[in-house]
């Protein structure tokens, strides 16, 4: 084994949005793929993410960010033309969030290189998202990376009116895991013409008809449950003092890959992953700052598993 080129593998590299959540008490970095690469990292494996950002102010504070936090930033590309990416974020009832997520911004041009090909070929996850397929630039680059051997994870991440049957279709027949939330894996069958009332079922129907060894669906404060091939694994959620449920979905798949990355059994997969997007669910934003050893004292304290 050539340990010097182990040292330097990037283990994950996530595609798509990042951006600053304007919330009533101030900006806050955020996206999606910016969230799960900062738990990512937290968790121990180096992540790279494949972005763009506008030559402004916003762009240079989130990559400065990027860089502190040890997200690795070799990816992410410039723009002169459009701006670095903001979403008005409102609070709603039950912790709820709504986005309004401007449109047109620079990460809807991400542009397609070899070398970004050639890096993602070496990392064993490619993580992406449908929100950045909403423009043809950074589709048209999407489904170019997504030829890679790498596991694909998809986070289905439904946000209105950025997805239609045809794009969800194209991005699920590329995926290796999906993760659903209750209400995508129930819109997902509506689209594809499934007729199943429960969720067994439902995941069934989608691992058979889009070729997914691994699906796992969320379900919030009730937990989450992780089908591969045909076995299933539940872990309930716990009570806690939510601040906000932003980026606590990023931060679950973040554990879910750092766990599967290590090889731990199915059983302990989910039931780490639930703890931690619980644990993220006491803070506020999607990146909040924490010590790693918080987070297994929280999971040890408050999942009796």
């Amino acid at each position: 084994m050539n340990t010097n080129s182990e040292n330097t593998k990037t283990p994950v590299i996530c595609f798509g949005e990042v951006l600053w959540d304007v919330l009533p008490d101030g900006p806050q970095p955020g996206g999606a793929p910016l969230n799960v690469a900062y738990h990512l990292t937290k968790l121990g494996l180096k992540t790279s993410v494949i972005s763009k950002i506008g030559a402004d102010e916003n762009g240079r504070k989130l990559e400065e960010l990027m860089e502190n936090w040890f997200v690795k930033t070799n990816l992410l590309q410039h723009d002169s033309e459009y701006s670095t990416s903001e979403v008005i974020a409102r609070m709603g009832n039950g912790n709820e969030v709504t986005y309004e997520i401007v449109f047109p911004v620079a990460w809807d041009f991400i542009e397609y290189f070899d070398a970004d090909f050639d890096e993602i070929n070496k990392a064993e996850y490619f993580v992406y998202g449908s929100l950045a397929s909403r423009n043809k630039k950074s589709k048209d680059t999407l489904f170019q990376f997504l030829e890679t051997d790498s596991i694909k994870v998809f986070d289905i991440n439904l946000r209105p009116p950025f997805y239609n049957k045809a794009l969800l279709e194209e991005l699920l027949a590329k995926a290796d895991i999906v993760k659903f939330n209750e209400a995508e894996l129930e819109m997902a069958q509506l689209l594809f013409s499934g007729s199943f009332n429960n969720e067994i079922s439902r995941v069934q129907f989608i691992q058979e008809r889009f070729n997914i060894p691994e699906v796992i669906v969320t379900k919030g404060e009730f937990g989450a449950s992780y089908y591969k091939n045909d076995e299933s694994y539940h872990a309930w959620g716990s009570d806690v003092e939510v601040k906000d449920t932003i980026g606590s979905g990023d931060s679950f798949l973040a554990t879910f890959i750092a766990n599967h990355f290590y090889k731990n059994s199915p059983n302990n997969i989910i039931k780490n992953a639930v703890s931690m997007g619980a644990f993220i669910a006491t803070k506020k934003g999607g990146c909040p700052d924490y010590d790693v050893k918080e987070y297994f004292e929280f999971s040890k304290n408050s999942f009796k598993f």
